[in-house]
């Protein structure tokens, strides 16, 4: 349910905030005092689309945010919307999309008025409404149904795709050998680019490296070995007589030898520090070729390496092709088997049981007086698959003894839609798993024993759901529970837009404004009477 719900800047709206309780919520109250911004504003907190001219003239944003209890916790859901489109949405703190926002909405709120009426006119929305009513007996057989369509889709797409005709699965194969021989020619090894890096730079930088080889070998064999020579020589002939002497003859003698290594590398670095231009010449061109390659298939040689391996994989496809579309083919039938079999059971269990909903709906059109309407569901099978089976599903309607049933979008006017929504609705409430339902001034076109009538409904809704609804009609505000007034203020030049929760004597009064256009004896003893019959 909803608990506080907190509007800041949406039309005349300044700063409202108001308690909802469980059971039957009313809000009544002026023309134009801002009963339908309400909606509007959960609207756009369920996710809904808004326009910036709902935002409060002056104002740079609109601010909405409503507790909601569902399922023992306790969530605060906000959604803030700029004047230039910018969007900010939060559940319980966590910044979240609007399409996310709607997501978890839906499982909060269902919204009707006379606009989201025509939704029950669109018939491809109708098996929703029959599955719905059914509910576990065929939840676990469309389950399985749509694992096996799923499959069933892949399957056709990929025989429709089938690498086109011969002609074009042969260029197709010659253009995949291709890559793969061109791959494969080229003999990459992994750490190679690198490698030919190295040795390209040694080259470019070959007459430098030999010039300073030779000065180096020259300077040590020499200059610093023949001095080292003597230095060592002389250490040697007093290392006897103390044994510091000793270890420093020792380092002079270790020195001596790694550097005399030391000259020999140099030496032969020297001698061979020769790079003809052939070398320097099949290098370039090796690199060349690993950069076309980067180019064609990859960013690096590990990723050209993986391109031909995929290349390889749809080869091998292509060439044995004849024996993957049989095998698929053959999983075609199997599954289209299933999905006939489990079709079957969907349509006989919608069968059964929308015969018992148009039961239902039709005792609920008796008590929202349409006593001559007939209200059917007709199920067709169609030739294809689709996602619920094979049926279709379209609600239909007689409104009058002897017409012919027609869809509801071609003969039910806006007070028949809002009763045989609401009957519909009276249908499915046990098993509705959506908390709350808003009905916004969907007793448009009724009056007398029908309203009174939709009050006892929404009443007995009230019993299983939390339900707030906006109305015109004494004979429905007369069933709520708890009664809202929303009235309008003007200060400091600029309207605002009041909600206050009225006492009991309050709802009188009020029934009694609404029921006759003032406040008198006699309508307050009309708005006692209707109060008495609270209980539906």
């Amino acid at each position: 349910m909803i608990g506080t719900l907190h509007i800041k800047n949406v039309g005349i709206i300044d700063d409202l905030e108001v308690n909802l309780n469980e059971g039957f919520n009313v809000f009544t109250g002026e023309t134009g005092a801002g009963k339908t911004l309400i909606i509007d504003s959960l609207q756009i907190l369920a996710g809904g689309r808004f326009s910036k001219e709902i935002i409060r003239h002056g104002e740079k944003s609109s601010y909405i945010e409503m507790i909601v209890y569902l399922e023992n916790e306790e969530y605060l859901i906000s959604r803030e919307v700029h004047i230039s489109g910018r969007n900010i949405c939060k559940i319980n703190g966590r910044l979240t999309t609007v399409n996310e926002l709607k997501t978890f909405m839906k499982k909060v709120i269902d919204i009707h008025g006379q606009q989201d009426n025509q939704t029950i006119l669109e018939s491809a929305s109708h098996i929703k409404f029959v599955d719905d009513y059914i509910g576990k007996e065929l939840e676990e057989i469309k389950n399985k149904y749509l694992e096996k369509y799923n499959r069933y889709i892949t399957i056709k797409e990929e025989l429709k795709k089938n690498y086109g005709d011969d002609k074009e699965k042969q260029r197709k194969l010659d253009l995949l050998n291709y890559q793969y021989n061109e791959i494969e020619e080229a003999n990459l090894k992994e750490n190679e680019e690198t490698n030919l890096d190295e040795k390209l730079k040694k080259i470019l930088n070959s007459e430098k490296i030999k010039n300073n080889l030779e000065e180096a070998h020259y300077s040590l064999e020499e200059g610093i070995l023949s001095e080292l020579s003597n230095v060592l020589r002389a250490i040697e002939k007093i290392s006897d007589y103390d044994n510091e002497y000793n270890k420093c003859r020792e380092i002079i003698q270790n020195a001596y030898y790694d550097l005399e290594e030391v000259e020999k590398d140099l030496y032969n670095y020297k001698e061979n520090a020769y790079f003809d231009e052939e070398e320097r010449i099949n290098i370039e061109q090796r690199i060349d070729l690993i950069q076309d390659l980067k180019r064609k298939y990859g960013n690096n040689i590990e990723e050209i390496l993986e391109y031909q391996k995929d290349v390889k994989e749809q080869i091998e496809t292509i060439e044995n092709l004849s024996d993957y579309i049989e095998q698929i083919k053959n999983e075609k039938t199997e599954i289209e088997k299933e999905l006939q079999e489990l079709s079957t059971k969907m349509h006989d269990l919608r069968q059964i049981y929308s015969n018992k909903m148009s039961e239902q709906i039709n005792t609920e059109l008796q008590d929202l007086e349409m006593r001559n309407a007939r209200f059917y569901v007709q199920i067709e099978n169609r030739e294809e698959f689709n996602i619920n089976g094979k049926d279709n599903i379209e609600f239909l309607i007689s409104t009058n003894i002897g017409e012919e049933k027609k869809p509801l979008i071609k003969i039910a006017s806006g007070g028949e839609m809002s009763r045989i929504m609401l009957g519909i609705k009276k249908v499915l409430a046990d098993i509705d798993q959506v908390p709350v339902l808003i009905f916004d001034e969907i007793d448009t076109g009724i009056s007398g024993i029908a309203a009174k009538k939709v009050g006892i409904k929404m009443k007995e809704i009230s019993k299983k759901h939390q339900v707030i609804c906006v109305t015109h009609l004494a004979q429905i505000a007369a069933k709520g529970d708890y009664n809202y007034f929303i009235k309008k203020e003007v200060k400091d030049n600029k309207t605002n837009t009041k909600i206050e929760q009225l006492t009991e004597e309050g709802t009188i009064r009020e029934i009694a404004r609404i029921a006759t256009g003032e406040i008198n004896e006699i309508s307050l003893k009309h708005a006692k009477e209707l109060r008495k019959e609270k209980v539906a």
